[in-house]
């Protein structure tokens, strides 16, 4: 398997696009033509399935499913294992969204626990004396650490929704970090590539790199024994045990150390959300999605309201007619997001107006279907109609129906490169996804405004997209995806694949995509798309950029999706775009 994880971005990109249009036909019951390997074709149960971005955390899942939880067990189960065995993303110092579905109330809770800002944030804390965004420090320091929520959310989930006791499912996290896990060859590969900013830290340096500074290779075993300590601490003493006591003393101590600003009265006045779930419909399935601040749930359903009253399957999948639309209409939904969308305890969201179909049309109506409307022409609704890189996602499904979604992270992979120390865990940089300075690009090049400005207590925009699909008012899919600005594209096209183009869920995950977030105005995209189709998206007159393999923009997004069948099977999809994915089943 070594060298089939190796293979190439662009030959997934290309087998996958070859054998969308088979896969797409193939049923559990049906006996393929041909044979090829499971990466193009779900993983498939019947109990339940919880599909991540690391084995291990797939597998500490689906042991809660078999003991007899649900899927928030196995969900909370999966969030605590990533923060062992995918520290690039994986968290307990970081903060992120869950959305849940309960079968039998036939309910769905989308819960915040986004990081908050310290009480001692400021609105011009990273403005430098010439005026500008000071980079480093919003990026790379102590600063730029918002209070954590990773802990608190999935405790309080586990409370409020699970059935299982928090030692029980915390215990494969704590054997992980205690005993240690083998080193994938995508974790060597991601330690030694950040070495530099691992080891401008004694914490983060002591805890991923051996003792004459060199990193673990593939097929070594990591032990995290300071991280076995705060977990052992939190199954004891539930939140209580990461946000008081010797956990939080260490925190607080190492932002004082650092210049930070998280302190113990910041730590006990975070909070976590329970908030309304936004919903829209599309080709007659219900999409249920993530309510700000995340950004995605609003211009997921905005994008499928525009695109609705288009016939996309008939122009077929990833033609030039095909993306061209969607291309337009990604660039007012991001254009919109610059100016509509924060933290809406601090800012009036127009929820209901940008979600509206009736906005969607006037959308429409401006999209010149032959011609690239320049983006330097595409402005924010001035008035909208009256209301009357690295993160990680986990879906879970379990046999009764329950769906979990979970997208958290530490902005940056592995955040500000800093670490607790003798906590084991690494800080966040989330405080960037403020918008420092009205106009000024982010580190992912988003431009923000007013509702996104830094003030004390105040949860960042963000654009995890945590996803569920209905049909037939009945649960038929769970997905999300990592990737910074290009989540809500790469979550929108799987959505698109499944729902419009009947693809199977693993053939929807790998086909090539594209992402435009209206500045810079560029179609990026993956390997896989034809030069013929290229040549006519350029005659259009849209910009096109097509990342090299392994460039900073050549994987968009890294989905992880579950579908459940009209014959009760489900189908889980692990992306092949990053190496170490699984959907674990049975």
């Amino acid at each position: 398997m070594k060298f089939f994880n190796k293979i190439s971005l662009a030959a997934i990109a290309v087998i996958g696009g070859s054998l969308a249009g088979f896969a797409q036909g193939v049923q559990p019951s049906q006996t393929p033509l041909i044979t090829y390997d499971t990466q193009f074709h779900p993983t498939l149960a019947k109990n339940g399935m919880v599909s991540s971005q690391e084995r291990n955390a797939s597998e500490a899942g689906l042991s809660m499913l078999k003991a007899g939880g649900n899927a928030v067990d196995a969900a909370v189960a999966t969030g605590f294992a990533l923060a062992v065995t995918h520290p690039q993303a994986g968290n307990l110092g970081g903060g992120g969204f869950m959305m849940v579905y309960l079968r039998d109330q036939d309910k769905t809770i989308a819960i915040d626990y986004r990081e908050m800002a310290p009480a001692g944030a400021t609105r011009d804390m990273f403005i430098g004396p010439d005026g500008n965004v000071d980079r480093r420090m919003a990026f790379f320091s102590h600063k730029s650490s918002g209070t954590p929520g990773s802990v608190k959310g999935l405790v309080e989930a586990l409370e409020q929704y699970g059935t299982l006791p928090l030692a029980q499912v915390m215990a494969p996290a704590i054997k992980l970090a205690e005993e240690g896990f083998v080193v994938s060859w995508g974790l060597e590969e991601s330690l030694t590539r950040y070495q530099k900013r691992l080891k401008g830290n004694a914490a983060a340096a002591g805890y991923f790199y051996k003792a004459d500074g060199s990193p673990y290779h593939a097929g070594e075993i990591l032990r995290q024994p300071d991280l076995a300590k705060t977990l052992k601490a939190i199954a004891a003493n539930g939140a209580a045990g990461f946000y008081e006591g010797w956990v939080a003393d260490k925190l607080v101590a190492t932002m004082k150390a650092g210049g930070g600003l998280i302190t113990h009265a910041d730590l006990k006045a975070y909070t976590v959300k329970h908030r309304p779930p936004i919903e829209g419909t599309f080709r007659g399935v219900k999409i249920v999605t993530m309510p700000p601040p995340s950004s995605g749930g609003v211009h997921i359903v905005q994008m499928l309201n525009v695109l609705e009253g288009w016939d996309l399957r008939n122009m077929g999948h990833n033609s030039a007619a095909y993306i061209h639309r969607v291309v337009e209409t990604m660039k007012y939904a991001y254009a919109d997001r610059s100016k509509w969308l924060g933290d809406p305890d601090y800012f009036d969201v127009p929820v209901k107006a940008l979600t509206s179909k009736g906005y969607a049309a006037s959308i429409r109506a401006k999209i010149n279907v032959n011609k690239a409307t320049p983006s330097t022409e595409i402005s924010p609704a001035t008035k909208l109609p009256e209301e009357s890189h690295d993160t990680t996602h986990f879906s879970v499904m379990d046999k009764d129906g329950n769906m979990v979604a979970n997208t958290y992270t530490l902005n940056f992979t592995y955040g500000n490169g800093m670490a607790v120390a003798g906590a084991g865990f690494l800080l966040n940089n989330e405080m960037d996804d403020f918008s420092a300075k009205p106009g000024s690009p982010n580190a992912f090049g988003l431009l923000g405004g007013e509702a996104n400005s830094i003030a004390a207590g105040k949860r960042p925009l963000s654009s995890m997209t945590p996803t569920f699909v209905f049909k037939d008012g009945k649960p038929f899919m769970a997905t999300g995806s990592p990737g910074g600005s290009r989540i809500i594209n790469a979550v929108l096209q799987v959505v698109l694949n499944v729902v419009e183009f009947d693809m199977n869920v693993q053939a929807a995950t790998n086909v090539p995509r594209f992402h435009h977030q209206w500045f810079p105005d560029r179609i990026f995209t993956e390997p896989g798309l034809s030069l013929d189709t290229r040549k006519i998206l350029a005659g259009m007159g849209q910009n096109i950029e097509l990342a090299p393999v392994g460039g900073k923009l050549s994987v968009l997004g890294t989905t992880q999706s579950i579908v459940l069948t009209p014959n009760g099977m489900i189908h889980g999809a692990s992306d092949p775009r990053r190496p170490g994915g699984y959907a674990a089943g049975y």
